[in-house]
């Protein structure tokens, strides 16, 4: 435990770790109140790709939670990131929402529905079978498909609900074509997330819910990794997996209380 309390750097995920829907979990406040307190560098990095950094704060905020917009990266920022490196000035067709479209225009990139470099797919409430069909169409006459995240579900108030790569799904299938992920477990994020802090991986830990994106996210960057229960994966997930955490804890509160 003592390893874990002295990491400089704290990257943690966001859906089921810090909040379900609109409802923050117990103890995240008390949990960063000890990062501020600890002076740690953390991150929020989450796979959603819907909504901004200052969205993020904002949502937040109406939680009783104040975090400075700079302590936020999401999918969409990764995304429009790798996709500024590989081809500047580029264009795409994408399928996501707001928090997307913005990263995508500030990253220089030309949203087009013809004739595309690229099919970038994120997450939205408005998806249905003409995105799937201009997406396939497009993909089909050379655009390269990208998404956002790996993610198939993920927790909401109440249960679950569909996430990116449910969405990719009928556009992979019905073109044979397979999608590069940019999001968690994608390194690429991992190390963006670890230049931003300004750590190396031996000083970080990653914190998520789960094991398949957070936790192997984690393990392959070389961060020390932290699993808690408050989201998708369980203990008895766990076991269904060739690698675990180095920590299970029920949730982010857990990390203040260790040093009482």
């Amino acid at each position: 435990m003592e390893t874990l309390r002295s990491k400089k750097g704290f990257i943690c995920d966001m859906d089921g770790v810090i909040y379900h829907g609109n409802k923050l979990l117990d103890g995240v406040k008390e949990f960063v109140e000890w990062l501020q307190r600890e002076d740690k560098r953390f991150l929020f990095l989450t796979n959603a790709s819907s909504r901004s950094p200052r969205e993020l704060h904002e949502k937040l905020l109406r939680m009783g939670l104040d975090v400075g917009e700079e302590h936020f990266y999401t999918s969409a920022l990764a995304t429009a990131k790798f996709l500024q490196s590989q081809a500047p000035g580029c264009s795409a067709y994408v399928i996501g929402d707001h928090g997307l479209y913005n990263a995508l225009y500030d990253a220089g990139i030309t949203i087009d529905d013809v004739s595309p470099d690229y099919v970038v797919v994120g997450e939205t409430n408005t998806y249905g079978y003409e995105h799937i069909l201009r997406a396939m169409n497009l993909v089909n006459k050379g655009a390269k498909l990208i998404a956002t995240n790996t993610d198939i579900t993920g927790p909401i108030e109440g249960g679950i609900a569909p996430a990116c790569r449910a969405f990719v799904a009928p556009i992979e299938a019905t073109t044979g074509k397979q999608a590069y992920y940019v999001g968690k477990p994608n390194p690429l994020m991992m190390r963006t997330g670890l230049r931003i802090l300004g750590v190396h991986s031996n000083e970080a830990v990653m914190i998520g819910d789960r094991m398949d994106t957070d936790v192997i996210a984690g393990i392959e960057t070389g961060l020390d990794t932290v699993l808690v229960l408050s989201g998708v994966s369980t203990r008895e997930t766990v076991d269904k997996f060739p690698y675990r955490p180095r920590l299970i804890l029920n949730g982010v509160g857990d990390i203040p209380l260790l040093e009482k």
